[in-house]
């Protein structure tokens, strides 16, 4: 069988491109790895509009009730690999299946960025992690590490002295970036402390996170504390190797589309949400780019029928 149109993420951008594919009655495929993404991490959302306040899972869960709603086909799967071929493409997936649509829509948003220090790898779910929300429960009364001073960075730490017994923000500059609302909120806790001028150099342990070794900038000195976790906050970084052979990248990896149609330079393929080179990347721009991209490509496959 060869679908209408597949789309490739399960965030903000994915979802609204399946609803709004699925309304315009096109036989869809949606494939994603999971329903949480940058936005399920998130601790708080609040300037998605209807909510006040909501939490990034809870936000999530809302949109895939709503996409549930519609006939549209979702398998949680990874695609790993896209192909061209006589009728439109091909996407070949982590599991070696392999579905074929006439258009694509690619909005797998932006994997975490990695520290690339030594024990990293090593120790990723066995200490080290890249989502607070999704891990701090393991943390409790134990002392754990933010690498990174926005407001993430300090978002993550809230979230984790919940359970934690202590946590300490990495920062490299000689000050941190985020807001001072939550700059206070930190130091009002009693619970979060800030070193500046920091770079961790490696994470250490016997099978599990036990110390880390960073160095102080200012003092030119290396340090070796016991902690027993690594929290990863230092941006993130477009998923967008999958589609390398069909599209233009910017400077910064994100994927060039067209900002009225969101059509990259490969007829049939388009982008949506935080993988591309849209300037912001909010939930709701996201959403709306994902809304985008799905009502051009059904005008795309309308002209090709008659084509």
């Amino acid at each position: 069988m060869i679908y209408d149109l597949i789309i490739l993420g399960g965030g903000p951008a994915g979802i609204t491109a399946g609803i709004y594919a699925a309304r315009k009655k096109l036989n869809v495929l949606l494939l994603t790895s999971d329903f949480v993404g940058q936005t399920g991490k998130a601790l708080h959302i609040e300037n998605y509009p209807g909510f006040k306040n909501i939490a990034g899972n809870e936000l999530m869960q809302k949109f895939v009730e709503h996409l549930r709603q519609f006939e549209i086909e979702i398998k949680e799967q990874e695609a790993v690999e896209i192909t061209k071929t006589d009728k439109g493409f091909k996407v070949i997936t982590k599991n070696n299946n392999s579905f074929e649509a006439s258009a694509i829509v690619i909005a797998s948003g932006r994997s975490p960025r990695m520290l690339n220090v030594e024990g990293e790898e090593k120790f990723i779910g066995k200490g080290v992690s890249y989502c607070p929300l999704c891990d701090a429960t393991f943390f409790k009364d134990k002392r754990v590490i933010i690498v990174g001073g926005g407001n993430s960075g300090f978002g993550a730490a809230m979230e984790l002295i919940k359970y934690a017994k202590k946590a300490f923000i990495f920062e490299f500059a000689p000050k941190v970036c985020a807001d001072e609302v939550i700059q206070q909120q930190a130091i009002a806790s009693g619970k979060i402390e800030v070193f500046l001028n920091v770079q961790l150099k490696e994470i250490k342990g016997n099978g599990k996170v036990e110390s880390v070794v960073y160095n102080n900038d200012a003092e030119k000195k290396l340090y070796e504390i016991p902690i027993e976790g690594v929290f990863v906050e230092i941006g993130s970084v477009p998923a967008s190797n999958l589609v390398k052979e069909f599209v233009d990248f910017s400077e910064r990896g994100e994927v060039k589309v067209d900002s009225r149609t969101c059509q990259t330079r490969t007829p049939g393929i388009f982008a949506a949400g935080d993988i591309t080179d849209i300037k912001y990347k909010q939930v709701i721009i996201a959403a709306a780019e994902g809304a985008k991209a799905a009502l051009s490509a059904y005008e795309y496959l309308e002209n090709e029928k008659q084509n």
